[in-house]
């Protein structure tokens, strides 16, 4: 890992406190048997993959959060291929921190909670764009415990716990010692992965890398200011243009639908700004598994319970259900689903093509963020036994 200088993105993940089943299959303890009927036997807890992204946002740290705002899908994007041991895909959920900014409460230690566990992309995409920088003091050791004791990590130690914690400032600084908030994220079995930016050596002579190795974490050296040069093809084109078509098939519903829906072309635009690529890559994410909106858009809420189509009052339909029957609402809630479906798969087959003409093109150069940290969740997802499907 020495030379980890070509690596993209940002990073994240997740929830629960599951008991039963679990990505390894060998993390529970053994308990008496006990004779249980399969009207009484609990179904086995749904895994979850808990990513906390703590972001140094002092002056100097504009081009770490440019390429986390880059590169969220391709973390996104990676999850979207994951299994557990049981052969279950694993939830993904993503928390974000600010640290080390003078506009932060010196009380609490220039520590922001700017967003706690969520599956909700669009909500994510919109935090880290919202995030400024400016000069601070950059306290490692606490925003980790912070991050510990303010989000539900769960008990389930079946589930992937990750904090990356990425900066440029001594791992020392703060009257809270990393070491102490290091044994207590051992303690609840999240993993710590330090991400230095700038000098590898450097980074370990001011602790970053201590920091990692005390959990069992990566330490990481990158570039955060280089600029990554992505690789354009063919199908980037025709992507964009399904992606235009995919969002004219939710539905939005209830007090927060058109405001969600909203928020979801804002998403498109911010990273359409960044990068053409980006927009590509936002797209794959929006055609996966991940990208669920079922407390605003109908089709994913209909799937989910479709009985809240007769739930829901005139008032909180769209303007073209409104008058309608349940069976028409149910009608044409099954034709935006069709739709959608047939988009998705489009944009899986071209990503796929997308991906092979990128391996074929694609110089020793890649990008800083994303590789170190798909490094360190892949080495550490094997251990719970997570498999990849490519």
């Amino acid at each position: 890992m020495k030379h980890m200088n070509y690596f993209l993105g940002s990073a994240f993940l997740l929830f629960m406190t599951g008991t039963s089943y679990g990505c390894n299959l060998n993390a529970h303890t053994k308990e008496k048997t006990t004779l249980v009927t399969q009207s009484t036997a609990e179904k086995p807890s749904e895994q979850y993959v808990k990513i906390a992204l703590l972001l140094d946002t002092s002056n100097s740290m504009d081009g770490l959060i440019n390429q986390a705002k880059a590169q969220l899908w391709d973390i996104v994007n990676e999850f979207t291929h994951a299994k557990c041991g049981t052969g279950k895909r694993p939830s993904l959920q993503i928390a974000l921190y600010e640290y080390g900014n003078d506009n932060l409460s010196s009380r609490e230690g220039y520590i922001r909670q700017v967003l706690g566990f969520s599956n909700d992309l669009d909500e994510i995409s919109e935090k880290l764009f919202s995030l400024t920088t400016n000069g601070g003091e950059e306290y490692c050791g606490q925003v980790i415990h912070t991050s510990l004791k303010q989000l539900d990590w769960g008990k389930n130690a079946d589930d992937l716990k990750m904090i990356f914690i990425a900066g440029n400032e001594p791992f020392t600084q703060g009257k809270l010692d990393y070491k102490d908030a290091t044994t207590n994220a051992k303690e609840k079995d999240v993993i710590v992965n330090t991400i230095f930016c700038g000098n590898y050596e450097q980074g370990i002579s001011t602790m970053w890398k201590s920091g990692a190795t005390l959990t069992g974490g990566e330490y990481m050296a990158i570039d955060h200011n280089r600029q990554v040069v992505h690789i354009n093809t063919p199908y980037d084109d025709v992507i964009i243009k399904l992606n235009s078509k995919l969002n004219g098939t939710y539905i939005s519903y209830g007090s927060i639908g058109r405001q969600k829906k909203e928020l979801q072309y804002a998403q498109d635009a911010n990273a359409a700004e960044l990068e053409e690529v980006v927009a590509v890559k936002r797209a794959v994410s929006k055609s996966s598994r991940l990208y669920k909106n079922s407390t605003w858009d109908l089709v994913d809420a209909a799937e989910d319970d479709e009985s809240l189509i007769a739930e829901l009052p005139q008032k909180d339909l769209p303007e073209e259900l409104q008058g309608k029957t349940e069976s028409e609402i149910k009608a044409y809630v099954k034709q935006k689903k069709m739709e959608r479906e047939e988009i998705q798969k489009q944009i899986q087959e071209l990503n796929a093509k997308r991906e092979v003409y990128i391996a074929e093109n694609q110089k020793e150069e890649t990008g800083e963020l994303e590789n170190a940290m798909l490094s360190a969740i892949k080495a550490q997802a094997s251990k719970k036994n997570y498999t990849w499907d490519k």
